[in-house]
């Protein structure tokens, strides 16, 4: 038997921002400074809300705390995860611990988390990834409009990143039917948004992505990216080559258009700070990306994929 889980509630298209109701002191969780987050609530049509606007990029369990600690006592109605995945991450684990429902928006159209049981947060320093069937949203709200004013960047690292979940979640030994089915049409819908300058497609590509994936898992790729990531990359970014790498380790059908992808949105070669032996050790933990993964993967093989990324071979 196969489970697929998915929020209770998908606002998407247009106008799904403004459209959606918002309960009445709800707890708005953002890493967006205010003169950005001020817009998006405007947007919203949202009253009576609280806002923490600190979440920083690549969120750890203490900043998690702190919301909770500041928010608790003034018992929110909800939390709502407004921006990237970093603060829904954090209104994930929060709602979760406050037992209150979760509306998660995303912003960037990347990590997906807004569709799945899936939260990554640091803990002293370090990157995990969490999964509990509690970080699933009660609502996601799912609207193009935040593609106007952001960052080439962002959107950028976002799309690359939504495309290596696609990938790698078709790829993964967790996945069935479904979410492989989701996985292909999201890969399809990004595909051809990327090579063909579609960006308003990206949205409904990356959810689709979120429900196939959040369903399956991430694979190799994301294991390796993580050493890049805990050195301050951006996720996305950290991406383009390593799951690029990772498919050719793997022999995924899917390979030779992800590469297609990335040298559309010219991402520079990275580099990596860590001693490759080092490096190779601390990906070697990451079993929730490793187990699922189609080929078995030895110490020995995630050195020789290191040694490629920083070379530069794809």
């Amino acid at each position: 038997m196969n489970t697929v889980r998915i929020p209770k509630t998908i606002n998407y298209g247009k106008d799904a921002l403004s459209d959606t109701q918002y309960p009445k002191n709800a707890l708005v969780v953002t890493t967006a400074p205010p003169e950005v987050s001020k817009k998006w609530l405007t947007r919203m049509k949202i009253a009576d809300y609280m806002l923490y606007d600190k979440v920083e990029p690549e969120p750890s369990i203490e900043t998690v705390n702190r919301v909770i600690a500041e928010f608790k006592p003034k018992n929110p109605s909800a939390i709502i995860g407004l921006g990237g995945g970093s603060s829904l991450d954090v209104a994930k684990y929060a709602g979760m611990e406050m037992k209150i429902p979760k509306i998660l928006i995303p912003t960037t159209f990347g990590t997906g988390a807004e569709m799945t049981t899936y939260c990554v947060l640091k803990f002293d320093g370090k990157k995990k990834l969490l999964q509990d069937e509690r970080f699933l949203a009660d609502v996601a709200v799912i609207d193009s409009y935040f593609m106007d004013g952001t960052p080439e960047a962002i959107v950028k690292n976002s799309v690359c990143d939504a495309c290596a979940q696609a990938t790698e979640g078709y790829d993964s030994k967790r996945g069935n039917e479904f979410t492989r089915m989701m996985c292909k049409s999201a890969f399809d819908v990004l595909y051809d948004a990327i090579m063909n300058n579609k960006h308003e497609n990206y949205p409904f590509g990356s959810m689709l992505s979120g429900i196939g994936f959040g369903n399956a898992s991430t694979t190799l790729g994301h294991a390796l990216s993580y050493v890049f990531s805990n050195e301050g990359v951006p996720h996305g970014y950290s991406l383009s080559a390593c799951t690029t790498v990772a498919h050719r380790f793997n022999k995924s059908s899917f390979y030779e258009k992800f590469k297609e992808v990335i040298e559309k949105l010219k991402f520079d070669k990275l580099s990596l700070k860590m001693p490759v032996d080092q490096a190779a050790d601390v990906v070697m933990t990451d079993k929730g990306h490793l187990d699922p993964n189609p080929i078995p993967v030895t110490k020995d093989d995630i050195m020789h994929l290191l040694q490629d990324i920083v070379n530069g071979r794809m």
